[in-house]
């Protein structure tokens, strides 16, 4: 427990802030209209809390492989995503909880979340996950497969802790 993942930097455009926002059915003035926005007090339009959600989704699942179930996402907003900044999204395992699951085991992961920005935290919460680990016994076949890279990762260092 407290492994580091890899961070995301994800550039914010207005593109990204609208496209999420029409995605999400979420049609206020504050994430399509730059001129609206402003008469509302922001400098500029930005980003909804599902689009941040999503990409919080992305980050752990892009993280963790094929294999991951998100089980559930707490997230609190704080400083605005405006266009032009960069969000960097990091976070740390807290908990690994060993399960069972029919024919294969299973683990239930909690990550800690932040995303940044220019001006400061724009998210912060918890990730919790399930992983499908190969059955006891059997060779990990995604230690073949160059775009899972990650996910063998997780899976050693899954076997590591549990023969400590």
């Amino acid at each position: 427990m407290g492994s580091e993942l890899p961070s995301l930097e994800i550039p914010i455009t207005r593109t990204l802030i609208v496209a999420g926002a029409i995605a999400s059915r979420d049609y206020q003035d504050v994430h399509h209209d730059a001129e609206l926005a402003r008469r509302k007090g922001s400098p500029d339009i930005f980003m909804n809390i599902l689009t941040t959600n999503g990409l919080v989704g992305r980050y752990i699942t892009d993280h963790f492989g094929p294999t991951a179930v998100l089980r559930k996402v707490a997230i609190r907003l704080g400083a605005p995503n405006y266009p032009g900044d960069t969000m960097v999204l990091t976070g740390r395992i807290e908990e690994l909880e060993e399960g069972t699951g029919t024919g294969q085991g299973t683990m239930t992961v909690t990550v800690r979340v932040v995303g940044a920005n220019a001006i400061g935290k724009h998210v912060t919460g918890t990730v919790t996950l399930t992983l499908t680990l190969p059955a006891t016994g059997t060779e990990t076949k995604t230690e073949t497969k160059t775009e899972t890279k990650t996910e063998t990762t997780v899976t050693v260092s899954v076997t590591d802790e549990e023969s400590q």
